[in-house]
């Protein structure tokens, strides 16, 4: 028998629908039990998750007029889990049934509830003959074709147009869409990078625009291509001839924007090819393989990059693991070496995390093909890398980063008149010597001036701020070039220069404001200079605590989250609290590096730079460490009786302003405060 479930919904839907935070919901469900109106009961239990009528809900927030959607009555069909239906007892996949008839109103431009089973089955097949993305779909809706189709209606008048009812059915992908398509989702951000990219970069290749993806079931990149390409002018995309789900889903996709499309051949080995001016675009893992390990991105990138000519360009986005990052494995790390080595690379570019939806914390990278740079000799190959893993994707960002791509498809002189933002050009040798393609930038200052002016502004300064007292800094201006000398983190602690301690898990409870060891963690970390003091009594510790550490005299302590702060113990036994850490410079052989400069490294970075190891610190020349760490020291005890001069003067203006205004103070004009004659102990 054949049977349709009634449209459900659960609390989230409900809030989404309403325009209200989910918190909401169960305060509407909680006070309305014993009213007039009460909240309607779960029809169904899925699995622990409680079921409500959609008809229900929207009815109860009509009569009850609760939330900010007036039009929730006609916008709830969009907001309910798709139901499941069954047909001669098999289930059927409501997902691809209902983007195919979606697909089918866009493409006929009616309503498809009034037409029968055969009617829409006979229109099915007018549209889609060869059955490449959509006639499958229907038919396997058996008997509930007509109620599915009724559904399709009802979500098109929900979103307003059918191509918004099929994108917000995607964007349901995370709740009951192909889990394919959750674990590959790209933020907005990412998208739109790449297909601003893909897109300047055929524009240098002149006449019609293509664009290319041959991965299985990829469709976000090009239909960011789509929006980011616009009406201007004739584009044509490619896709892979998959007739998987992932692979019909795309062309769908695709056909409910408007959007004709070609195949790609793909053979069972994966190879395949594509002939003249093309811009393959294409994300790995895609969702037709979301398995994809490293081995597998690097081997598919590998057919992708034998097949290109010089008329062809290419952006991938995939995991920094695979793309950039020192690999894990000897046989990855060959692989793609050997990727480089075919010479049509030209730039690599480090991304933040946050743009793979389903894992946050994982960074991202590009690959950007284009004409082989194989007549060169090999001691002349170059590479453009960029690392913006520190960088918010803002919309300046990314059209300078556009504008650093665009430039690396010219030759070397022409890349070097470009006045590149975040780039730099690489020697292809160095960088297969090296275990990172995007070795970290330089660390520079921002607006930090040259030797000659910093000298300058020191003396001047000095002027201003001493009167012989203490002397000031004597500076004179050098030629060296210390930029090379900056170290990650990661290295310094692979070479013993730096040592790591984790901080120590303690419960507020055992904290005082008086007395015992300090505490420090990511209040004083952030806030040093007014942070309230916490302290743990040392008996407390050993009892309680007994493998914490205390700190050692200049130790660096610092936290990454909510930013990246420091701060360094000068006189040690302190408690640091988790998640605050500890970095201790090697006390026989620093390398160069001196605990006031690391925190003030560490204290300049981008607050959204959490990757503590790679870390870039600047190391002083031996014979300037000892000149540097007094100076230093200097510097801050003045500006410790600076601040104390501050609080005693705020303080001075706190008790006069409280004393004159309640009258137990009164101000004297000092013109008219003359010194008492002198009239004791004279003759």
């Amino acid at each position: 028998m054949d049977q349709t479930e009634a449209m459900h919904m659960t609390l989230s839907d409900v809030a989404a629908l309403a325009q209200v935070q989910r918190p909401v919901v169960s305060m509407w469900r909680k006070r309305s039990a014993r009213s007039v109106h009460p909240f309607p009961q779960p029809v169904e239990h899925d699995g622990g998750l409680e079921l409500f009528d959609s008809a229900h809900v929207a009815a109860w927030l009509t009569d009850t007029g609760r939330g900010n959607n007036p039009e929730a009555a006609n916008d709830v069909a969009a907001f309910t889990r798709m139901p499941v239906t069954t047909t001669d007892g098999v289930q059927v996949n409501t997902f691809d049934t209902l983007t195919a008839l979606l697909v089918l109103k866009a493409i006929t431009g009616n309503s498809l509830a009034q037409l029968s089973r055969e009617d829409l089955l006979d229109a099915a097949d007018e549209c889609d003959p060869d059955d490449t993305f959509l006639y499958s779909e229907i038919e396997a809706a058996g008997t509930s074709l007509a109620s599915t189709a009724a559904l399709a209606d009802r979500l098109t008048d929900s979103a307003y147009n059918v191509a918004a009812a099929f994108e917000r059915l995607l964007a349901g992908r995370f709740r009951e869409g192909p889990k394919e398509y959750s674990a590959t989702a790209l933020t907005d951000s990412a998208v739109e990078l790449v297909a601003a990219a893909a897109v300047e970069l055929a524009a240098t290749l002149g006449g019609n625009s293509v664009f290319a993806d041959s991965s299985r079931g990829g469709s976000d990149l090009l239909l960011g291509v789509v929006h980011a390409a616009g009406e201007a002018a004739p584009v044509t995309f490619l896709t892979a001839d998959d007739d998987g789900a992932s692979g019909r889903l795309v062309r769908r996709r695709l056909r409910v924007h408007g959007v004709d499309c070609g195949q790609i051949h793909l053979d069972p080995s994966g190879e395949f090819a594509v002939q003249g001016p093309v811009v393959h675009v294409a994300q790995y893992p895609s969702p037709g393989e979301s398995g994809m390990n490293g081995a597998q991105i690097l081997e598919t990138m590998e057919q992708l990059l034998l097949q290109m000519d010089d008329q062809q360009r290419a952006v991938i986005i995939a995991p920094a693991r695979v793309l950039c990052d020192p690999p894990m494995d000897v046989g990855l790390a060959a692989l793609r070496g050997d990727l480089l080595r075919i010479g049509r690379v030209r730039a690599i570019v480090r991304l933040p995390q946050g743009l793979l939806r389903a894992k946050p914390r994982e960074a991202q990278a590009l690959w950007v093909m284009g004409p082989s740079l194989a007549d060169n000799p090999s001691a002349g190959r170059w590479t453009m890398v960029a690392d913006v893993s520190t960088q918010d994707l803002t919309e300046d960002v990314k059209q300078d980063l556009v504008s650093d791509i665009i430039a690396s498809m010219g030759t070397g002189a022409m890349v070097r008149a470009h006045a590149l933002r975040f780039a730099r050009l690489m020697p292809t040798q160095q960088l297969l010597a090296s275990k990172s393609l995007v070795p970290a930038p330089p660390y520079s200052s921002v607006g930090m001036p040259t030797g000659a002016e910093a000298a300058l502004r020191v003396e001047e300064l000095g002027r201003l701020l001493h009167s012989g007292a203490s002397p000031a800094p004597q500076v004179v201006t050098t030629h060296n070039n210390m930029v090379n000398q900056a170290a990650s983190i990661q290295r310094l602690i692979t070479y013993g220069t730096l040592k790591h301690i984790k901080g120590n898990r303690l419960a507020e409870a055992d904290l005082n404001p008086q007395k015992g060891a300090r505490a420090l963690g990511p209040a004083e970390l952030l806030d040093p200079h007014n942070a309230p003091h916490r302290y743990i009594g040392l008996l407390d510790l050993a009892a309680n605590y007994p493998a914490s550490r205390l700190t050692q005299p200049g130790d660096i302590v610092f936290c990454t989250s909510p930013r990246p702060a420091a701060v360094v113990d000068t006189h040690g036994g302190s408690v640091v609290i988790f998640p605050a850490k500890i970095l201790r410079v090697k006390a026989g052989d620093p390398g160069g590096l001196l605990p006031s400069v690391v925190a003030s490294d560490i204290n300049s970075l981008s607050p959204t730079d959490k990757a503590w190891r790679r870390w870039r610190l600047r190391r002083v020349p031996e014979a300037q460490l000892r000149n540097l760490g007094d100076a230093l020291a200097r510097l801050q005890h003045e500006q410790e009786q600076a601040r104390q001069r501050l609080r005693q003067l705020q303080e001075v203006a706190t008790l006069i302003t409280d004393g004159v205004a309640s009258g137990s103070l009164t101000l004297i004009d000092p013109s008219t405060n003359l010194a008492d004659p002198q009239t004791k102990g004279t003759q």
